[in-house]
């Protein structure tokens, strides 16, 4: 691995933040990306961007991919104007959600062009993306796992080896997502509830908080995302359902009932179809408050965590 040079593939929302940060710590950058849009804010930093995955693969000896769906990684790693074609590509690492199926397809072709692969997808949404807080979970040779940790130190804290296995990765990553759509989906009905019957969401949230039913929704989206109206900066409902419908697909190959993946991937699957698919998936919530005739954020009397009175206390 070129110690400052890397390819990288799909800019988006998680890519183009990870593409910053190590255009900032001082990589050169190759990427390419069918939005020019989201590619200009890194080509005015210094990136250089180029036409097709193959072009990128000709010029860099490492590339990362980030993208939103299984066929689209298929596409980009094995198309006609694919990675395994490029002239000069030794190491490649997915940092995507795409299921352990399509990362073992990847790898066996790209490792018959003798192509290393690294199983890499990432969690900790925008934000984390954007601080360089993500949890990365890798899987693959160890060889290359320690070639290209000094970029991926860059873009996460938290690096997790998971082994040699192919696709183990990607398993991890959907057991997260799994459990985070419920931690969503649960919290959304919990919090209409409590609304609905006259609490103050902000109070709910400190008490789940300091209690045992606290998650990564009341930690940190609604406090950030749903009580202050603004519901950004989390995965477009669409591709939330996408990592559910992986997960609940590879348990049942592996004969593992999913009694709860089962309700949440029906009930995504009932969002996209109302047109909420390209929505943060976040704002589900505003489902259960049409369904219920309540509004959260305008319920909220205080910020989570702001000063509060204490029994005992004047």
């Amino acid at each position: 691995m070129n110690e400052k040079r890397l390819g990288f593939i799909g800019v988006g929302a998680m890519g183009g933040p990870m593409a910053r940060r190590l255009l900032d710590a001082g990589y050169a950058l190759t990427i390419c990306d069918v939005n020019a849009k989201a590619a200009a804010p890194l080509v005015k930093k210094g990136a250089k961007r180029v036409k097709s995955p193959k072009q990128v693969a000709d010029l860099e000896t490492t590339i990362l991919v980030s993208l939103p769906t299984p066929n689209v990684v298929h596409e980009v790693a094995l198309g006609e104007n694919g990675i395994v074609h490029g002239k000069a590509v030794k190491d490649y690492v997915d940092l995507s959600t795409t299921g352990s199926v399509m990362a073992i397809k990847v790898a066996k072709w790209l490792e018959a062009k003798r192509i290393s692969v690294l199983d890499c997808p990432v969690s900790g949404g925008i934000r984390g993306a954007e601080v360089g807080s993500l949890a990365l979970m890798m899987s693959g040779p160890k060889a290359l796992a320690n070639r290209v940790k000094p970029a991926l130190e860059i873009i996460g804290n938290n690096l997790f080896y998971i082994g040699k296995t192919r696709g183990a990765g990607q398993t991890m990553k959907l057991t997260n997502n799994f459990l985070s759509a419920i931690g969503t989906v649960s919290t959304s009905e919990a919090i209409t509830l409590g609304v609905k019957a006259g609490l103050d969401p902000a109070v709910m949230i400190d008490v789940l908080n300091a209690s045992s039913g606290r998650n990564s929704a009341t930690q940190d989206k609604f406090p950030k995302s749903v009580l202050t109206g603004t519901y950004d900066k989390s995965m477009a409902t669409r591709l939330l359902l996408k990592d559910v419908r992986l997960c609940t697909e590879e348990a049942e190959a592996l004969e593992v009932p999913m009694w709860m993946g089962a309700a949440v991937r029906q009930f995504l699957t009932y969002a996209v179809s109302q047109g909420k698919g390209d929505d943060p998936s976040i704002s589900l919530v505003k489902l259960y408050e049409e369904w219920a005739g309540v509004e959260v954020a305008k319920k909220a009397k205080r910020k989570p965590g702001a000063k509060r009175k204490t029994a005992g206390k004047k």
